[in-house]
């Protein structure tokens, strides 16, 4: 292992730049996104789908990203941030221009839909990860400074495709933002790794071993005379360019591949294990159900909620700042403040993100008995705040699996989370297109975001008072399990 494969995280340094890289990557990435709620009248208008149909392609574009995240995860792995960056700039630009050109909303749901939402999701574990690895004290500002840009991209680009459509139709809005896009090539290249990526390390290996069978096939007098001369790299050079073929050789003979597919079949096994024991924990497995039922009910009013305010007659058209405006900037506000709290010593993260759940749950219930659109505009500054939770959860997943496992946990958490978005707004929509009312589908939603709130809270108290109850002097030692998994004191 090189040296800077054993780095620690630096809390300072390269790192701040680290921090404002991935800021403008996320806001550039999930400006568009974030604020698709505006996007939505028009692609109604346009393509006369029902509001359940059309309501997918916002559903995908954020649900995708997430359900594909234990594979993004690998991607950073195994290919470090910086490409898998660069990469997701060239799938969201591309998504977002072909969108322009989208003939119906089925290809919506591809170009939009899937492709943009893959690219965030490489774009979101890439960002966290490497964060997360350059920061340790100072990890909960660090990340909520980096996923506030998500929030203030929704803010600006809200307002911004308001006047694009205005300007040029919704094709032209399209074709710029994606545009934009590209700058996340350039925020890419400024992610340095702290840690060597794992296919480097394959590689690297490989060639070590290379080398170490060539010597093998030598006279002993000739190898010890060439360990004593030449460095290991230059051993490389040395056997390449004499016998370039004889390592592809021997990798085809039969021996060789069947040696090789017993390496992968036990790597994939290996991280099959790992997956498993991480659902083995049972305060994992309750941070899962409670995220999957907290952005079942919560992402919906991302999408529906102006629509919501034409409906009831609320305002005529599109206010100058529409409440997705609103959300994305009390999110960036939330963002910021809970990932300051969550750095204090005695703050219990779990139950903090447990306690915006409550909140959130609580303001949408309220919605549907809400009859003004100033009363609208609070309740999403209220559901934008609390959605800032979105900053606590990668610091109380590394609480709860320790930053060595964090972006497999993290992959298997926004699994769950992606499931919840894609399936949302599909339900809302079919609920006002069986009821033509928004007011039933906000009762589920509420109920289903209190639900995984109140589970967590009770799943999470119990686990800390049995461990506290079932053990004496050594309980707070044996609770750097539990109780950093349950307690997690941030």
């Amino acid at each position: 292992m090189s040296p800077q494969n054993s780095k620690k995280a630096l809390d300072g340094g390269w790192g701040w730049a680290i921090v404002v890289a991935s800021f403008m990557a996320q806001l550039l990435a999930y400006g568009s996104p974030q604020s698709v709620g505006v996007l939505y009248p028009e692609w109604l208008s346009a393509f006369q789908e029902s509001k359940g149909m059309t309501a997918w392609v916002g559903s995908l574009v954020s649900g995708v990203g997430l359900i594909a995240s234990p594979i993004c995860s690998a991607c950073v792995v195994n290919f470090g941030a910086r490409p898998v960056t660069i990469f997701s700039g060239v799938m969201i630009s591309g998504g977002l221009m072909l969108s322009a050109f989208a003939p119906s909303v089925y290809f919506l749901m591809f170009s939009y839909g899937i492709v943009v939402g893959l690219g965030c999701g490489l774009l979101y574990a890439a960002t966290v990860t490497i964060t997360c690895q350059y920061f340790d004290k100072r990890r909960g500002l660090a990340l909520g400074i980096v996923t506030t840009g998500t929030s203030v991209g929704g803010f600006l680009y809200a307002t911004a495709q308001n006047e694009f459509i205005e300007l040029f139709g919704l094709e032209g809005c399209l074709l710029l933002i994606g545009s934009f896009a590209l700058n996340i090539i350039a925020c890419g290249g400024l992610m340095r790794p702290l840690h060597l990526p794992a296919y480097y390390l394959k590689q690297r290996a490989a060639l070590v071993e290379k080398v170490e069978e060539k010597l093998k096939e030598r006279p002993l007098a000739r190898q010890s005379s060439i360990k004593k001369n030449l460095p290991v790299t230059d051993l490389l050079v040395t056997i390449d360019s004499k016998d370039p073929l004889a390592y592809e050789r021997r990798l085809l003979s039969c021996s060789a591949l069947v040696k090789l597919l017993k390496k992968k079949q036990k790597a994939y096994s290996e991280y099959f294990r790992s997956m498993a024991e991480r659902l083995q924990d049972r305060v994992f497995v309750a941070m899962c159900v409670a995220l999957f039922l907290y952005t079942l009910g919560a992402f919906p009013p991302l999408l529906f909620l102006e629509d919501v305010a034409q409906s009831e007659g609320l305002i005529e058209g599109i206010s100058v700042i529409p409440l997705v405006s609103i959300i994305a900037i009390a999110a960036g506000v939330g963002k910021l403040l809970l990932g300051v709290v969550t750095d204090i010593r005695w703050m219990n993260s779990i139950f903090l993100y447990a306690f915006t759940l409550v909140g959130s749950g609580a303001a949408l219930l309220v919605i549907p008995v809400t009859k003004s659109y100033a009363g609208l505009q609070v309740i999403s500054a209220v559901l934008g705040f609390f959605s800032g939770n979105w900053s606590i959860t990668p610091y109380m997943t590394t609480k709860v699996v320790g930053i060595e496992h964090l972006t497999e946990a993290y992959g298997i958490l926004m699994f769950f989370g992606g499931f919840g978005i894609m399936l949302g707004p599909p339900v809302v929509g079919w609920f006002y297109d069986r009821m033509q009312s928004y007011d039933l589908a906000f009762y589920f939603s509420g109920s289903c975001v209190l639900l995984g709130g109140v589970l967590l809270l009770l799943l999470c108290g119990l686990s800390c008072w049995n461990n506290s109850q079932g053990e004496d002097a050594k309980a707070d030692e044996e609770c750097t399990h539990d109780c950093e998994t349950v307690a997690a004191v941030a």
